[in-house]
């Protein structure tokens, strides 16, 4: 099977259980954003310099996949999607982004004011992956505000992430490298 459908030509693309939208639909910018969220960690993953950051990055990516398989789906097909198995955004997934939260805030980094993204590649990804992180959470939340996305937890998992980010992008500033 190609990549190359057609199925989207007249402006329109598809969900899960074979639904339609316009492709600026609210829910597939939710989507669209999350998927850049995911490439920016893709690029803060590949310019970390040390495990800690590069293994929680991959394990928040492989999150995201999960987070956007469900934003993805209709609020009517949602009982379905759950039966079918997969995966949807529980407090364990957030309260793992706080616990790796504490290990940074526990390296007493410093910083001051405002930060200016760019002292380095590795805290300028980060930075660039924490603003459309900071994005999806506005689009998801509008989702939300809407009534067309019924699990509040994707709201917080994207705020805690945008949060962990930044703790990252400082960690990088502060030492050279992210942790």
């Amino acid at each position: 099977m190609s990549i190359v459908t057609k199925t989207g030509d007249a402006g329109t693309t598809g969900l899960m259980y074979g639904r339609r939208v316009p492709k600026n639909h609210p829910r597939v910018e939710a989507c669209g954003t999350i998927d850049e969220l995911n490439s920016a960690l893709g690029l803060a993953r590949a310019t970390a310099e040390r495990d800690f950051v590069s293994k929680n990055l991959l394990w928040i990516q492989k999150s995201l996949v999960d987070v956007m398989g469900e934003v993805g789906v209709m609020a009517e097909d949602l009982p379905r999607y759950a039966k079918d198995g997969y995966t949807l955004t529980k407090p364990e997934l957030t309260a793992k982004l706080e616990k790796i939260v504490r290990e940074i805030e526990a390296q007493n980094i410093s910083f001051k004011g405002w930060a200016t993204p760019g002292s380095n590649l590795n805290s300028a990804a980060l930075d660039v992956a924490r603003s459309t992180c900071r994005r999806a959470e506005r689009r998801v939340f509008e989702l939300h505000a809407n009534g067309e996305l019924a699990n509040g937890e994707i709201l917080i998992f994207l705020n805690r992430l945008s949060d962990l980010l930044w703790l990252f992008a400082r960690w990088a500033d502060t030492t050279g490298t992210a942790p």
